[in-house]
């Protein structure tokens, strides 16, 4: 999910600085409670309120399997998806999820279809 533009948390924040309630705003821009207390907490602690990176590393399995996998689904179209995992684990040492396969796959432009 993508994080709330930066115009309309100042614009909420800024209603909310004119008077309107937490509970009237939430309603008026389509946001929760919760997030309004979190936005008026940011900027009373940084005076900003622009979102947050995400935190953690950047994924890089997907770069090496998508580069991997045309070979092998020319090879093995039928295989399933936890029939490619073991593969690349096999092959790379590195165990993906079957989501992550399927993400790869979708982006390569595969489709699941398989011949009788």
């Amino acid at each position: 999910m993508r994080a709330y533009s930066e115009d309309l948390r100042w614009r909420v924040v800024q209603a909310l600085d004119r008077e309107m309630t937490r509970q009237e705003a939430a309603e008026v821009f389509a946001v929760s409670v919760r997030t309004i207390k979190r936005w008026l907490k940011q900027r009373g602690e940084t005076g900003d309120l622009a979102p947050k990176p995400v935190p953690g590393p950047v994924a890089v399995k997907r770069r090496a399997l998508e580069e991997a996998l045309p070979a092998r689904l020319a090879e093995h179209a039928d295989a399933t998806l936890e029939e490619h995992g073991a593969w690349w684990r096999e092959v790379s040492g590195v165990e993906v999820s079957t989501a992550t396969l399927s993400r790869a796959i979708s982006a390569l432009g595969w489709t699941r279809k398989k011949r009788r």
